[in-house]
């Protein structure tokens, strides 16, 4: 295929702005560096003035995970412990996640502090553009990568360029979990069915086959300095390709999830005010309608009157 030729591109973004951020860390056993994680991610977010919430999904954790969270939360007021009583994966920790942030966006971090978070700030001001989706990639211009064992940044190259080229798209680091997306793709998106890393694929793969709009700007990224990494790559392969096959066959097969572009669609929260006109409104609206339908007061004393005269008579 000549290049560029059926390449899947992104959609215009429609301008609009969000009101706060949501950032989800799924955690394992990182009492050794969640704190440093959290601390940092809140420091930064907060010096930038990004509303935020904090949502860390204790996966079974073991260790004293759960009650450093525990603890944060008496002076990292926007921090929310969740603990994911269900199966364990990572994927199962990081959808109990989505279905517990109130923000208008939502961004999948690392609970390792390999993640920059001050690029949690620019997908921040990337989505206040307009985009549905904000990805990153560390194989670009201006990113990087620091300590990354050399096997699996070889199994990372290979894959991704399996993925670029069954999805023909340029971006080159789809399994990179790091991403920010607003509510309304996660809601267009779900049900998410896979438990495991190859989440990191489902996410962003649904989100451009089903029409989002999508950017990608560089981020860094840097080897974990405690604690030992969750992914096993022996496992991965046949999870990866299954959810890419999944994919693939909605995006060759149905157009049934795709976004329509002539057809509106929410893209941030209203504020209050809105809000309350919109009810305003549509008191009056159904205040008008029964006034069509029902009888006025008058109508019924006429009417009430009417059926005496005849039972007299």
């Amino acid at each position: 295929m000549a290049k560029g030729v059926g390449r899947m591109k992104s959609p215009k973004p429609i301008p609009s702005t969000i009101n706060n951020i949501a950032v989800v860390i799924p955690a394992h056993n990182e009492d050794g560096c969640i704190e440093l994680t959290v601390k940092h991610l809140h420091l930064e977010l907060t010096a930038n003035k990004v509303p935020h919430e904090i949502v860390v999904v204790d996966d079974g954790s073991t260790d004293n995970t759960w009650q450093i969270l525990i603890n944060l939360t008496k002076e990292i007021p926007t921090l929310k412990p969740v603990k994911n009583l269900g199966p364990h994966g990572f994927g199962r920790a990081v959808i109990c996640g989505l279905q517990n942030f109130d923000a208008d966006a939502v961004t999948i971090m690392m609970a390792d502090n390999s993640d920059d978070a001050n690029d949690v700030v620019r997908y921040w001001q990337k989505l206040n553009e307009g985009y549905d989706c904000v990805f990153g990639s560390r194989f670009m211009k201006g990113g990087g990568v620091i300590d990354y064992p050399i096997h699996k940044l070889i199994m990372n190259r290979m894959a991704n360029l399996f993925v670029r080229i069954m999805f023909n798209i340029s971006y080159n680091d789809t399994t990179n979990a790091f991403k920010a997306y607003r509510k309304t793709v996660i809601e267009g998106c779900a049900p998410f069915i896979s438990p495991h890393f190859n989440l990191t694929v489902e996410i962003p793969l649904k989100a451009m086959v089903r029409g989002f709009s999508w950017t990608v700007i560089p981020i860094t990224w840097k080897n974990r300095r405690t604690g030992i990494s969750k992914l096993k790559i022996q496992e991965m392969g046949s999870r990866y390709l299954f959810i890419c096959l999944y994919i693939w066959l909605e995006k060759t097969l149905t157009r049934d999830y795709r976004v329509k572009p002539d057809e509106p669609r929410v893209t941030a929260a209203q504020p209050p005010e809105v809000i309350e006109r919109a009810k305003v409104e549509t008191a009056e609206s159904v205040t008008a309608e029964s006034a069509k339908t029902e009888p006025t007061t008058k109508e019924v004393t006429t009417n009430s009157a009417k059926s005496e005269e005849q039972s007299k008579s």
